[in-house]
């Protein structure tokens, strides 16, 4: 088994909002891989105390224990039990019905000697390699079939198409969402790598068209998942000033890639 994960912020004056984590239950059967894409909050508030980074902190650290420890949980039940317990640690002291409470996208896949299981919610990504080489995308495409009508600027969604039925939908304080995931489960020898991004990572394809998902996979694999990010920058660098690729969204976002190998 090999592990390669790299998490970078987009802006060095501002923390990262993804959050990373790999599983590896001291038995020695199975792992998990956990990325979240925390949403940036624009200008306006979000009715809550607590920062992005520590809303990802805390659903992210709650998804990493229960998908290795409720081996008899379904990924969306763990899911839904992570957003429970973390709108709890702060329905006390913040107002999590406001449309922008901290909220973060999600790609999460397990494995045991049987099985792969997948779920991925939002824009982040999860790319399985299987036996013949071949890569399987598996994304929540809802974001991205919204007209360009129904979104404030390419960084900054309305809140009348974020978890709304006919929008798209993020882990925020509702566990009910955890049904609107995408999800799916393989037989072991189906998976024989798999790697997990953030949008910040996935811009080298979807958004500078540098190669397609075999293409990007190969070079995480290949030359690791800093490669990759480091690619993804110079792209970012090459167009700051043109916006070709970028158009109104920013130049940097933080990117996460994480690489395990069966």
């Amino acid at each position: 088994m090999r592990t390669d994960l790299v998490s970078e912020a987009g802006d060095a004056t501002r923390p990262n909002e993804d959050f990373a984590g790999v599983g590896l239950p001291a038995s020695g059967q199975g792992g998990c891989v956990v990325v979240l894409d925390g949403v940036t909050s624009p200008s306006g508030g979000t009715g809550c105390l607590h920062s992005v980074p520590w809303f990802t902190a805390r659903l992210g650290g709650t998804l990493t224990e229960l998908t290795v420890s409720g081996r008899d949980l379904t990924l969306p039940e763990i899911l839904a039990r992570a957003i429970r317990r973390t709108a709890d640690a702060h329905a006390d002291t913040c107002d999590l019905s406001h449309p922008r409470t901290p909220q973060a996208t999600v790609a999460l896949a397990r494995w045991s000697a049987a099985e792969v299981e997948y779920l991925v919610l939002c824009d982040s990504a999860l790319l399985l390699r299987g036996p013949d080489g071949a890569v399987t995308a598996v994304l929540d495409d809802r974001l991205a079939r919204l007209p360009r009508s129904a979104l404030a600027s390419d960084a900054v969604v309305d809140a009348h198409v974020r978890n709304k039925e006919g929008g798209f939908f993020t882990a925020a304080a509702d566990p009910a969402v955890a049904a609107r995931a995408v999800t799916g489960v393989l037989p072991r020898d189906a998976v024989r790598a798999l790697a997990a991004l953030t949008d910040g990572a996935t811009r080298w394809t979807e958004t500078f068209g540098e190669g397609d998902w075999t293409a990007l996979f190969d070079v995480v694999a290949e030359e690791g998942a800093r490669s990759l990010v480091e690619r993804v920058r110079e792209l970012e660098a090459a167009d700051r000033e043109e916006r070709v690729f970028l158009g109104r969204g920013k130049t940097h976002d933080d990117a996460t890639v994480v690489y395990a190998e069966l």
